[in-house]
This record gives C-alpha cells, sequence and structure tokens, in this order.
C-alpha cells in the first residue's frame, strides 16, 4: 500500500512537472526570430519534448520559413539540419499521442520542408490519419489532410476517393466554405457530374451568405471550375467581383493563373483585364528572375502598350537558358501575338527547343517543342524530331495529334514557299496522324470527353481531315446532349462551317427545354451556329424568344463586346428584339464599348467594329421603325477609301461577259458600294424595256476604290432612276458563302442579299459550283447562263 501511494504521488508530481516546464518552453518557442534559436531549443530539450511541443516546433519553422523571400527560402537547408532530424525521429514516438489537429498539421508542415512520400515519418502520419479520419476529423482537418495526399499527387488513390465520399455524406451540414473548397480543388478528379452540380449549388449558397468572401476562396473556385471543365458563369462573376475588389492583395502568380483559368474556361472579363494590366505594369521593376518574369511577360504581354511591350522585351533574352519547354511556348506566342522582331533572339530560342526535343520522351512536352517550333520564322525539322514525334503518336489524344499536325503543315508550308518542295516524311507523317484521329474518333462514347478533345482543334487540318468523322461521332452521342454542355457543343459546330439539321434541332429542343439552367453567357454560343448557317429550326420563334426571356434581366451587366456579336447573330436571322436594341444603341453602352475597345487587339477590335456597323446598318433597313440612327458614316467612309484589290479569275470572266451580253464595257460597273456601304461586285441598270442603259463616265477602273455615284449614301436606289427602269447587283459567291457539305447559302450572305433588295436592286447570286459546273464549261454556255438570269428565259 505504501508503495502504490509513493508511486501515485511521483505520478502526480511528475504529470505537474510536465505542465509546468511545457508553458515555459513554448513561449520560448513562439519569441524565436531565427531557425537556429529553434533548434537551440530541441537541441537542449530533447529528451523531455512533448507532442504540442513537437506541434510548436514545426510551427514555429514554419512561419520563419514563409516570411521569407522566394530567394531567400532555405528549405532544403531546414530539411538538412541535424536537430530537424532529431525532431523528426521524436514525431515518430509520438504520433499515437497527437490529436487530430496536431497529427495533420505535423503532416503539413514537414511535407513543406520537402520531407519526401516514402519517408517512414510521412507514411506513419498517413496511415494514422487514414485511421482516424472517418469517425474524428472535423471539416477543416480533413481539407488540410487532402492537401497533403494532393501535395503527393494522390488525386485518384482509394484515400483520396475515401474523403470524396465523406464530404459527399456530410455535404448538407458543412458550412464552412475555405475549407470545401480546398477539399473540391482536391477532390476534383474523383467526383460524378451529379456531386459536381451539389459542390456547385452548395458553394452558390456559402458563398452568397459571407460578408465578405476572401480572395483565397475565390481563387478555388476558379480552380475547381476550371478542374472540372464546368464554365459555371454565376460563380465565376462572383470570383471575379472579389479579385476586382481586391487586386492590391494578388500577386504576379495569381494574376497569371487567373489569367489562364478564364482563358481555359473561356470567361472573359474587361474590368478585370484593365485592372489587371495596371497591377501588372506596376510590378515590371520588381521582377528580373527568370521563373516571375516569364509569368509575368505573358501575362502582361497580350494587354501592354507599347512601352510596356518595349520594357519586358528587353529582359527576355538573357533569361533564355533558364526556361523549361512550357515557358519556351508561351514566350514563343507571346513574341508572335506581340510581333517582336529580333533574329538573334529567334534563332537562340529555335536552338534551345531543339535541344530539349531531342532528349525528351514525353508525348505532351514534345508536342509542346514541335508546337513551339513551328510558330518561329524557320520551323523546319531534322529526322531526329521527326522519330521523335512518330514514337509518340499511338499515346496522343486528338488534341495532341492536332498540334502535331498543325506544326506538320507549317513545315509543309514553310518547305514549299523557300524550297518548293514537300518531302515523303511530311507526308507520311501526314498520313499517320490522320490514321490515330479517326481512330480515336471512332472509339469515342461519351459527348463530354469527345468535345474536351476537339474544342481547341486548329482550323485548316480538322476541316479537310476529320470533320466529318466528328460530325458523325457527334450525331451517335447527341442523346448526352444537356444544359451543360449545350453552349459547347453549339460554339464547336460554329467552326465546323457544318450543316447537321439533327444536330441544330436537338440544340434547340435542349434550349427550350432547360432553359431555365442555362446561364445568359452562354446564349451567344448556342445562337451563333443558326447565324452561321442560316439555319430556322422548326420551334424557331420559341427558340429565339426563349433565348431573350433568357438575357433581358442581365442586359445591363453583360460584356459590351459580347452584346454586339449577340445583336448581330440574332440579326442574320431576321430577329430583332427591341430591349436588346435600345440596350447597344444607347450612349452609355457605346462609352463601355469605347472603353474596352482601347484594350482589345487590334484585330478583336476592328472584328467588333464592324460588327456594331453591319447591326446599326441592319436595324436601319429592317426596322426603321425603331427610328435609331446611321453614325457609321465617317466609320465607312475611313475604311472603304482604300484600294479594295484585283478580281479574282472568275469574277473577271464575269464581268468581260456581262459587258459582252449587256452590250459594252460602258454598260456593267464593277466593284460598286451600294447605300450604306455593301459592296457589289458588278451592276447594270436596264430601263422598263429591260434594255441596259451605258453609265458613261462613271465606271470606274478595275482595282481602284469602289464608288458611290448617287446622290445620297442613304437613298434607296430605284428612287435615282428613269421610271420604270430597275438596278441589278450581281454577287458571284464562292465557296466560303455556302455551308461545307451541302449547298445551303449561309447567313451573312443571306442577309448581305435581303438588304440590296430592300435597297432597290433585283440580285443575281452566281454560286461558285454552277459557274464552274461541266454545263457551264463553254464560254456559249456561260453566256447564256448570264442573259437568262438578267433578261428571263429565251431572252437576248
Amino acid at each position: 500500500m505504501f508503495r502504490l501511494r509513493t508511486l501515485c504521488a511521483f505520478s502526480w508530481r511528475e504529470f505537474h512537472f510536465r505542465s509546468f516546464s511545457c508553458e515555459p518552453l513554448i513561449i520560448q518557442m513562439n519569441k524565436c526570430t531565427d531557425q537556429e534559436q529553434i533548434f537551440d531549443l530541441i537541441e537542449r530539450n530533447k529528451e523531455t519534448l512533448s507532442e504540442k511541443q513537437v506541434e510548436c516546433a514545426f510551427n514555429n519553422l514554419w512561419q520563419l520559413q514563409k516570411q521569407k523571400t522566394s530567394l531567400l527560402k532555405n528549405v532544403e537547408y531546414v530539411g538538412d539540419h541535424p536537430q530537424f532530424f532529431t525532431l523528426h525521429n521524436l514525431t515518430t514516438n509520438k504520433i499515437k499521442l497527437m490529436n487530430d489537429d496536431t497529427l495533420v498539421n505535423v503532416l503539413y508542415i514537414t511535407q513543406q520542408f520537402d520531407v519526401k512520400a516514402h519517408d517512414p515519418l510521412i507514411q506513419a502520419l498517413v496511415t494514422e490519419a487514414w485511421k482516424r479520419m472517418e469517425s474524428r476529423f472535423d471539416i477543416k482537418v480533413l481539407s488540410t489532410f487532402s492537401t497533403c495526399l494532393a501535395d503527393q499527387r494522390l488525386y485518384l488513390s482509394p484515400l483520396m476517393g475515401k474523403i470524396a465520399d465523406i464530404v459527399n455524406r456530410n455535404l448538407e451540414t458543412i458550412q464552412d466554405l475555405r475549407s470545401l473548397c480546398v477539399l473540391m480543388v482536391n477532390i476534383s478528379s474523383l467526383i460524378s457530374q451529379h456531386f459536381q452540380e451539389q459542390l456547385v449549388n452548395k458553394t452558390e449558397l456559402l458563398f452568397d451568405n459571407m460578408s465578405s468572401p476572401e480572395v483565397d476562396i475565390a481563387k478555388r473556385i476558379v480552380q475547381f471550375l476550371q478542374n472540372v471543365k464546368y464554365r459555371y458563369y454565376p460563380l465565376l462573376e462572383r470570383c471575379n467581383k472579389v479579385f476586382l475588389d481586391n487586386m492590391n492583395h494578388l500577386d504576379l502568380d495569381s494574376i497569371s493563373k487567373i489569367f489562364d483559368e478564364y482563358q481555359f474556361l473561356q470567361f472573359y472579363s474587361f474590368e478585370f483585364v484593365i485592372v489587371a494590366k495596371k497591377r501588372l505594369t506596376e510590378m515590371i521593376p520588381l521582377f528580373d528572375n527568370p521563373a516571375s518574369f516569364v509569368k509575368l511577360f505573358v501575362a502582361l504581354g497580350p494587354v501592354a502598350g507599347p512601352e510596356e511591350k518595349k520594357q519586358i522585351a528587353s529582359v527576355l533574352h538573357k533569361h533564355l537558358d533558364n526556361y523549361k519547354p512550357v515557358e519556351l511556348l508561351k514566350i514563343t506566342q507571346a513574341l508572335i501575338f506581340l510581333h517582336f522582331q529580333s533574329k538573334a533572339l529567334f534563332v537562340k530560342l529555335r536552338e534551345l527547343l531543339l535541344s530539349y526535343l531531342k532528349v525528351s520522351v514525353i508525348p505532351s512536352e514534345i508536342s509542346i517543342l514541335v508546337y513551339a517550333i513551328s510558330m518561329l520564322p524557320s520551323p523546319h525539322l531534322d529526322e531526329t524530331s521527326v522519330s521523335r514525334i512518330e514514337a509518340v503518336l499511338p499515346q496522343c489524344n486528338l488534341y495532341g495529334l492536332n498540334d502535331f499536325a498543325t506544326s506538320v503543315l507549317r513545315w509543309i508550308q514553310y518547305d514549299h514557299m523557300h524550297m518548293s518542295s514537300i518531302t515523303g516524311k511530311q507526308l507520311k507523317l501526314l498520313q499517320k496522324l490522320d490514321h490515330y484521329s479517326h481512330q480515336r474518333l471512332q472509339q469515342s462514347n461519351n459527348l463530354d470527353l469527345l468535345w474536351e478533345e476537339v474544342k481547341s482543334l486548329k482550323e485548316d487540318w480538322f476541316r479537310e481531315s476529320l470533320v466529318e468523322e466528328t460530325i458523325a461521332a457527334l450525331h451517335r452521342l447527341m442523346d448526352g446532349m444537356n444544359c451543360m454542355n449545350v453552349s459547347k457543343i453549339a460554339s464547336f459546330i460554329s467552326r465546323t462551317n457544318y450543316l447537321s439539321t439533327l444536330l441544330l434541332d436537338k440544340i434547340a429542343s435542349v434550349v427550350i427545354e432547360q432553359i431555365e439552367k442555362i446561364h445568359p453567357f452562354s446564349i451567344l454560343a448556342i445562337i451563333l451556329p443558326f447565324s452561321i448557317l442560316n439555319y430556322d429550326p422548326p420551334q424557331r420563334n420559341e427558340f429565339l424568344g426563349t433565348c431573350m426571356q433568357c438575357l433581358n434581366s442581365h442586359l445591363g451587366t453583360l460584356d459590351p463586346v459580347m452584346l454586339v456579336f449577340l445583336g448581330f447573330s440574332l440579326a442574320t436571322l431576321e430577329y430583332f428584339p427591341e430591349n436588346l436594341l435600345k440596350t447597344i444603341f444607347n450612349i452609355k453602352f457605346l462609352a463601355r464599348l469605347d472603353s474596352q475597345l482601347e484594350i482589345l487587339p487590334s484585330s478583336l477590335r476592328s472584328r467588333v467594329q464592324f460588327r456594331l456597323m453591319e447591326l446599326n446598318r441592319a436595324v436601319r433597313l429592317e426596322c426603321p421603325e425603331f427610328q435609331i440612327p446611321w453614325f457609321h458614316e465617317r466609320f465607312c467612309q475611313q475604311h472603304y477609301n482604300k484600294d479594295t484589290g484585283s478580281m479574282n479569275g472568275a469574277q473577271l470572266q464575269i464581268y468581260k461577259m456581262l459587258a459582252e451580253v449587256l452590250g459594252g464595257i460602258n454598260c456593267v460597273k464593277a466593284s460598286v458600294l451600294s447605300p450604306y456601304y455593301h459592296t457589289v461586285d458588278f451592276e447594270c441598270i436596264l430601263d422598263k424595256r429591260k434594255k441596259p442603259l451605258p453609265y458613261g463616265s462613271h465606271n470606274i477602273t478595275l482595282g481602284k476604290p469602289p464608288g458611290m455615284y448617287w446622290e445620297s449614301n442613304t437613298r434607296i436606289v430605284g428612287s435615282s432612276l428613269p421610271p420604270g427602269a430597275e438596278r441589278i447587283a450581281f454577287e458571284f459567291l464562292d465557296s466560303k458563302a455556302f455551308c461545307r457539305n451541302v449547298p445551303h447559302i449561309k447567313g451573312k450572305s443571306a442577309m448581305k442579299k435581303r438588304h440590296l433588295e430592300i435597297l432597290g436592286y433585283h440580285v443575281i447570286q452566281i454560286p461558285h459550283f454552277e459557274w464552274n459546273s461541266m454545263a457551264l464549261s463553254q464560254k456559249d454556255a456561260r453566256l447564256d447562263y448570264l442573259r437568262e438570269h438578267i433578261f428571263g428565259a429565251g431572252k437576248s
């Protein structure tokens, strides 16, 4: 009994002694301002360190590490320190004593100090966490543990799958958005589409309940949307607002990553570009190290002004040797985009890319290197490069195969221009690319996965080799079309120039049935194929009306450029919603548009300006009751006061034959501008007896700027003619005016015909497939063809 009392007393004293001594040591650690001070404390107390003191040591080492700049961080030094090894061994012996938070926190910090996944300590910590997580981990601890697994690249592991299952079963009770966002990013490779939608809905709910959402939360939400390839506009808009409100807290890495994510998700924010440009420009003097500078160059280059471009380009040459293949590709793309001129820089860039290519064995890296080389002024590839490409083709998806094909086509074009020859190895390589691509399409069995592979296919090779097979695959899988992917499929069809009424009717029916789940940002992509291909689905009015109902409440917030393109697309379909037009043709809207145009690349800026002019013209001609003024007179005069170039061979043939049919060169006019500035290939005037009227001195010289010879540029044509006379417009329609697979005229050409007829013209369209047909292979047959269209059957 005495011994028992003595033992208990000793235990009580020992317990109190540890508590008493523990507190000062933790306080001492918290006061440390240098890692060596912490290591000294570990050395002097290694025999008595408790699990809480071990955690405190790790925490303070990591906090001190985070305070260092990127150039001063010494992770390797800490990891190799003898007392870090002591701490490592002490931790192994105290794992069972740690609470959940301490366990996972120590695991996280240990990994930050580059302790490898195969280290016994890491394995022991992960194993213990696995045992506990189902019944004991709260959401915060679970999110940190998932990050530890993600740092080990265990995205597809059974353990990460278990975490996904726990989140799924407890989603309704989760209220911590920060922890949920971390989990969403880490489990994104394992979730179903249904679970994805549940996560997005939960995130949206928690986001709206936060008084001031944090930047880190917004960054993770956008990263999650990129990971699952889901362009969910409501969350993107919310996150974008957080970024705009906190731009001063975003560093270079964050801005660069957001730009990449927005580009991937095809989400464009004019406001973000403006504010980010200002922030990035301020950073130029701060970054001279290679790793940071390439991010700055790539992010700022496309939106920079002349002075900024000059600043950032001047630093590149001395850093090239330090960059990896992906960075070199980004640099090459940025240089080409900026029209940068430096032979020495491009020569050095080519040498670096080829040196990487000779030793690379990774398909994605080889594709990157070949693609970058193909963009350079001299894209020629040697035998070694060709062998590298051929070896990896069976492992490539359509995207990779397409990049290789684009590169080879650029190589062929260069050789043809500079050597006037195409080698057998080039053609053999293209044949192999074609074979593997068709095989890939024929084996596709999921619509979403198919779209992921074909969405970025480059035009030339795709149009010539794969469009038929791709459309066949879409037909086979179109029952998988829904509100989540309908805009993606529509956007893809717009690029194909291929009229599939089956697919377009399916798109229209999905939109009508599921419009409540479709975001207004998606409407332009949905409308576009119908506009381009000039197709009205059976339920046209219901389809277009449903699209506009989705848009009406968002007209004041949608991107100005998007609204201009949308207005033009609807006008092509002869659909003129008054609310949309009043929004666009408004002084405040046009001022916003002008501000946005200032930062757009010149080619896109020009496209937007032309679309606005064409929409203005369409509304003036087809909806005069809206009383929208024509305000593009000066713009058109400046544009059309340029040399229009010479005619092509078919146009020159038609011109000469029209002169013969009409009775002389003075009875036909070439390259004419109509009122409201439609260009007309040829024009003639017939009196009321169908006799051609000569133009006299009004005719123009071929290749000179087109002329407008009536008094007012907006006058109806017939008003300036003799009584009973009519003005005839001839339009030669080449292959671009028709759908690829059927002789169906496309939207812009159909709109032009409508406008010319409103202006008083009788329009004669001459399709290329008729003019170049066997039936019209002889001159006499072509003359008869023109006479019949001008004067009617049997006339001369």
